[in-house]
């Protein structure tokens, strides 16, 4: 690596210090977004190995125009999701030009440095509101359903006599970017070679919605069945993870089960 290289990564470095801490809105809730930054070391492990083509410090130049102009929009317009595409496509602008090429699949994996930044907690607040509505929609419709006496009033409800309250820190929202990145990951595991790949990845944000759903459905249950102070505490944490945990593995699991069968069909032509 030569030095032209080692100074570029390091201005990459001082880049990303700076969209990460030019809007410190995400520190109320650092412990479950400071995470996401192991996207980018996963982005070099499974990238690895790392070939630098010989010859010249060089980048390629339609990647870094198009960085600076996202980089100048992202700052004209306060987004830090443009930012962070900004500095994406400034670190594929190096990529592209000195690591030997490894195919379609180092550029799926480029998802995960442009996941790397906490835009989804800035930049898409409103998408919270919307997660909160819709579930406590489909629980005034699900256990209306069932008998129980339901009462709504946007994300507050009345069910068989309970008072509760779909709040923000159950919009999902401040582990949502985490599941993306794993769930990119696992889609590049399991489908990264094929086109299926693409249809993983676009179903993630369903299965973010779904999950997010199941878990209030959850708390909810059991609110009604053990009380609102069992549910409110120790389950309203470890058990709202682990049903967002088992709707990712019946999501990994899908994909699975679809990437063997896509074996198997290209095995039979």
């Amino acid at each position: 690596m030569k030095a032209m290289d080692r100074l570029y990564l390091g201005g990459l470095i001082v880049a990303a210090c700076f969209i990460w801490l030019r809007d410190t809105a995400w520190m109320p809730v650092a412990s479950e977004t400071i995470p996401i930054v192991a996207a980018l070391p996963l982005f070099f492990w499974f990238g690895s190995p790392w070939r630098l083509q010989p010859g010249q410090f060089e980048l390629r130049r339609v990647p870094l125009a198009a960085s600076g102009l996202l980089f100048v929009l992202g700052l004209a317009l306060d987004l830090s999701f443009l930012l962070a595409s900004a500095w994406t496509l400034a670190l594929w602008s190096w990529v592209g030009a000195r690591v030997v090429d490894q195919g379609a699949s180092l550029r799926r994996l480029a998802l995960l440095p442009l996941m790397a930044f906490p835009w989804l907690t800035l930049d898409l607040a409103p998408l919270g509101w919307w997660f909160r509505l819709s579930a406590a929609w489909v629980v005034d419709q699900a256990f209306g359903a069932i008998g129980f006496a339901v009462a709504r009033e946007g994300t507050k409800l009345l069910v068989h006599g309970m008072p509760i309250e779909v709040a923000a820190a159950c919009s999902g929202m401040n582990s949502l970017q985490a599941m993306l990145i794993a769930g990119v990951v696992l889609a590049w595991i399991e489908l990264g070679q094929s086109r299926g790949f693409w249809l993983g990845v676009l179903t993630l944000p369903v299965l973010a919605w779904a999950a997010n759903v199941f878990r209030v459905c959850s708390v909810v249950a059991v609110a009604l069945g053990w009380g609102a102070g069992f549910a409110g505490g120790w389950f309203h944490q470890t058990g709202g993870w682990f049903v967002v945990m088992v709707a990712f593995l019946v999501w990994w699991g899908l994909i699975r089960v679809g990437s063997r069968w896509r074996a198997v069909a290209a095995a039979q032509v």
